[in-house]
This record gives structure tokens, sequence and C-alpha cells, in this order.
């Protein structure tokens, strides 16, 4: 996640101006650099982190002054650290950032300031609707996750904004406050239909990719469902919100749109049964694929996400236990999860204990460790047909289930085998980290069929 940090010189003088200094961190990467933007002490608000505008009850011409001189600078800084958001969001590969990075982009910044025509200068008063958005995403405390799903959400909206131009000829900016009903209403046909039009505009996916590749500039996207397009428009409408909080436009886009609702089928996992038949399964003809096997076994038995099993280290076994933070839960309310290890995750830690590297086993990339899972199944013999909603089509589909098998149904086993056992959500989440009262419970309250069979025979 990459976060700004703002302070105001320390420097001991008599000048009652002081400069503001940002700090730019994302990973390995700490760099310092003044802003060259000078305010009075007093005007700055640590805690915000932003320059501080008097709200005067009574006002003279030196007042008025001040006050316009100190909402000026803010607004400079604010559109400087935007640009700083915007050069590091269209660096590609991050580990290319020179130790002089921050202070170029500075300088880069005032360079373009200097030479830009009048008209420019007054539109850069009216700032971009992409500048607001880094502003955004500059400000808020985003996990690395979310912090990549927004920018899904901007090359999605860069590359809509493009097509518009292009297909009807015309110069098309999003502007937030031109922003309607009927723009959602487009952009939502566009996401839609976004995976037929890559052939025709092939340019448009080489300025921005639909997915973020080091080692492929031009991707080819994907055909989307209903609910991970609700997913976007639900950080769209976070942007929209914010804006309207901050007072960057009164535009309230999504009032008359109607959003058709997000759907999901009855979760599909494994039993303890088909849980313990794939770990007993000799896959000594294949030693790679036998590891991957033992991790989804401890997947099943701790029941994390594979953001976090891909965290976690020896220290994260305390006492008996795996304790962890889940990522998703660590930027808002944090929650502390621990799960008791039984004998199959003792035996499994037991097997790996020469393992010497950073983390707790020895993961592959998370689209192999999918792939892997896939074949475990099949050799494994678990193959039952399932039924599943096709999350594009939105109709119901008849698949073995070892074509949909994925590190996501280890959380599901964990889950939906604990439900079935206490039928308490608030207990299960306390060991999923599920937050009390979620949803996601919701779709696991189908009676199975042994429950069923049950009920059926007391009308005998």
């Amino acid at each position: 996640m990459a976060t700004i940090y703002l302070s105001l010189s320390a420097k001991s003088d008599t000048n009652p101006q002081k400069e503001i200094r940002i700090r730019f961190k994302h990973g390995k990467i700490d760099q310092q650099a003044k802003a060259n933007i000078f305010i009075p002490a007093e005007h700055w608000g640590c805690e915000a982190q932003q320059i501080i505008i008097p709200n005067y009850r009574l006002m003279n011409d030196e007042k008025k002054e001040l006050k316009q001189y100190l909402a000026n600078q803010r607004e400079k800084l604010n559109s400087l650290t935007a640009s700083i958001q915007t050069a590091f969001s269209e660096t590609i590969d991050k580990n290319e950032i020179q130790a002089e990075w921050l202070k170029d982009c500075i300088d880069k910044y005032y360079q373009r300031g200097k030479h830009a025509p009048t008209e420019e200068s007054e539109s850069e008063q009216k700032r971009s609707f992409f500048d607001t958005l880094d502003e955004f995403l500059g400000k808020r405390k985003l996990s690395e996750v979310r912090e990549k799903n927004f920018m899904v959400l901007k090359r999605a909206l860069q590359r809509y904004e493009l097509f518009v131009s292009v297909s009807e000829n015309r110069d098309f900016k999003l502007e937030l406050d031109n922003i309607t009903s009927e723009t959602i209403e487009d952009f939502e046909s566009f996401l839609r239909n976004e995976y037929t039009l890559y052939d025709e505009y092939k340019d448009i996916y080489n300025k921005f990719p639909a997915i973020a590749n080091t080692k492929r500039k031009t991707s080819k996207p994907q055909q989307r469902g209903m609910n991970t397009i609700n997913a976007l428009f639900n950080k769209l409408r976070a942007f929209f919100n914010w804006c309207l909080d901050n007072e960057k436009t009164t535009n309230r886009p999504f009032r008359n749109y109607e959003s058709t609702p997000d759907l999901y089928g009855t979760p599909v996992y494994i039993t303890i049964d088909e849980r313990n038949k794939i770990y007993n399964t000799d896959l000594s003809q294949r030693p790679n694929l036998a590891v991957q096997r033992d991790i989804f076994v401890f997947q099943c038995l701790v029941g994390c996400r594979v953001s976090d099993l891909y965290k976690f280290t020896k220290q994260n076994i305390i006492n008996g236990a795996i304790e962890y933070i889940p990522r998703k839960t660590k930027d808002g309310h944090p929650i502390t999860v621990r799960v008791p290890l039984n004998s199959i995750t003792k035996e499994i830690l037991n097997k790996y204990a020469y393992f010497e590297g950073k983390t707790l086993l020895p993961y592959i990339s998370e689209q192999k460790y999918n792939d892997a899972i896939k074949d475990i199944f099949r050799l494994s013999e678990v193959t039952r047909i399932v039924t599943v909603l096709n999350p594009t089509t939105r109709e119901e589909e008849k698949r073995p289930i070892n074509e949909i098998a994925s590190s996501h149904l280890a959380r599901r086993c964990f889950v939906g085998n604990l439900y079935k056992q206490v039928k308490d959500p608030n207990l299960v989440g306390s060991l999923s980290g599920h937050k009390e009262g979620s949803k996601a419970f919701a779709r696991y309250r189908e009676i199975d069929e042994e429950m069923k069979a049950e009920l059926v025979k007391m009308l005998e």
C-alpha cells in the first residue's frame, strides 16, 4: 500500500513560514523530500496532516488575504500529492524506482506548472476526475489487496473514457460534476461487454491494460458477471461519498441508478470424508503435488483466506494455535483470530519442520496453487457433480467439483463443516475471521442432504 505522510519542517529559525515535507512509503520504498510549500506554523494540523484554514467570525482584508493564501497552498499541496500518486500508479515496475524518485516527481510537477499555458493553469484549479481519485486513494488507509482493486477500477474508467472518445469521435472527459446516472449505466454496459472490444480497440488496452502485469503490458479483459461489476461500483460509490463529504462536488450520480442485486449460489464445499480421502491419497509419484495437497488440507483445517495463509510464518504458531489478524479486517476493525491446531495440522507442520523459508510452509504462486488443487482433486477421485451458479450468466450449471476447486474451497470446507456441527455463526466466525452478523453465513444455512433424508423418513 502506497502512503503519503505530510509534516511541517522542524527546522529552527526565525522565519514564521515553515515548509511542508512529504514522506512516501510503499513496501521497502521510504523517501522524503521538501514540498516547496510554505505556511505559518500555527495553521498546520499535525493529526489531519493538512493545512488548517481558519473560519473567522469577523473578516478584514488581512484575514481574507490569509484565508485565500492558505486555500491556495492547500490546493497546491493536494494537487502535488495527487501527482505523486499518479506517477507511482503509472510506474509498472515498482522495483525500478530510484532513491531520488520522490524529489524528481516534485521537480517535474513544478516544471509542468512553469511551462503550462494559462488555460492549463486555470484547469489545474478545477482538478481532473483522476487527480481527485488519486487524492482519495492517497488519503485512504487501504490494504494492498484493496488498493489493487481500486486500481482495477481506475484503469477501467480510463479505458471507458478513451473508448467513448474513440468510438463516438469526440473529446470525452469524465468530470465529477457531469457524471450522471446515464453515465453510470453506460459504464456498466461497457464493463459488461468489454471482453468483446479488445480486438477492435487494442490501442486502448496497450495504454490501460485490463490486468497490470510487468511482463505483459496488453491483456484481454475477461467476461464479467454482475457481482464483479457491483463490487467495482461499490468502490466508485465510496469515492463519490468521499467527494461529497469533502465538498469536491455536490453531484450524486448513483441517486437514480438502479443496480442489479448480487446473486450467490449455495456454497459448495467438500465433506470431512472427502478431505481425508484427499489427505490419504498416495501422491508419491507427484512429490511437488503432494506438498501442495498438504498445504490445502492445512488450509481446510485453519479456515483462513489464501492471502492470510501466504503471510503465515512460524511466529504465527503461538501456544498450540495459529494466530493472525485477517488482512481483510486489518485496516478497519482488526480482530485477532486464534485457531487451535489439531492432530492433522500438527502432523503437517512436523512434516515440513525442515523447511527454512521465510513462510510457514513451501508455498507456490496463488495461480499455480489453484491449478494444483484441481489436479489433486482429480487424482484423489473427488469428482462428484455439484450444482453451481455461473457468475456471468447467473444460470445454474452441473460441474465436477474438481473443475471448480480452488483455495477458497478450503475455507468453505472449514466454515461449512463447522457450521453443520454447531449452527452458531458467531462461534464459527471467531475461528474463520468472519465479522459478527456476516451475511456470508446465510448461504451456509441450506439444510444438507442427510438432514433432508431424516425429515422425509418422519413421514413414513
